[in-house]
């Protein structure tokens, strides 16, 4: 079972004294990627008006979209950052409610960014099973048949906790009622495994629908083939 202590995971390095000016270009970079990829997930339909939330790790920073701000308002000057015990160390505007989450994750994994969405499909799967039946073999890319968390109200530790224990041996989990979690080293790769997320959910949802059929699955040794042949798939971040 995933574990969340309360300091950063022990294969996490140490940030080694960083030149002051060095540390705000990187953190300027990272701020303008995540404004971007928040940006993303409303305009590909994965979000709706402020909900959903995206981080980016930078050391021993977390910057995280604000609360309730439309994504199309962030700018440079809006950088939101906390450390890994969750206290605001940059910017004025407050964290996103679902912090709790994001910091579970860095605090358990190697992650260097997550994804939160309110995607439609993920969140239809989210209240009909307990897990997203495998229907095609880039589950493999997410550890394996993605597990729905049980319900808690969002912002919550036991909605993390439920996340955490989802998420174990994965990097996708769905939230009942709710929505999707992705981690990946990187925005891009977590932002991907989204949208891979939301299009196998929209699979299943389509296959399933058809009143005389039944879904053919892939089987756990299928996957496991898929994963070793995806391992050496395209550049790895």
């Amino acid at each position: 079972m995933a574990k969340d202590p309360e300091a950063a995971a022990p294969h996490a390095p140490v940030a080694e004294a960083q030149d002051p000016a060095a540390e705000a270009q990187d953190v300027a970079e990272a701020w303008d990627a995540l404004v971007a990829t928040a940006r993303r997930t409303v305009a590909d339909g994965l979000v709706v008006g402020t909900s959903g939330n995206v981080s980016v790790r930078v050391g021993d920073l977390v910057l995280v979209t604000p609360s309730g701000v439309p994504y199309t308002r962030l700018t440079g000057d809006d950088v939101v950052a906390v450390d890994l015990q969750g206290r605001r160390v940059r910017g004025s505007l407050p964290p996103t409610s679902e912090l709790p989450m994001h910091l579970a994750v860095y605090r358990s994994t190697a992650a260097g960014a997550v994804v939160h969405t309110h995607a439609v499909h993920a969140t239809a799967v989210s209240t009909l099973v307990d897990e997203l039946p495998p229907v095609h073999y880039m589950a493999a890319e997410l550890g394996g048949p993605v597990r729905v968390a049980p319900y808690a109200l969002y912002g919550t530790r036991e909605l993390a906790d439920h996340m955490l224990e989802a998420l174990t041996d994965r990097t996708a989990c769905l939230l009942r009622n709710h929505g999707t979690v992705t981690h990946g080293a990187t925005l891009d790769q977590a932002y991907d495994r989204t949208a891979q997320l939301e299009w196998m959910c929209r699979v299943w949802l389509t296959a399933s629908s058809h009143p005389t059929r039944t879904p053919s699955l892939l089987t756990p040794a299928d996957l496991a083939e898929a994963s070793a042949k995806l391992r050496s798939y395209g550049p790895r971040p």
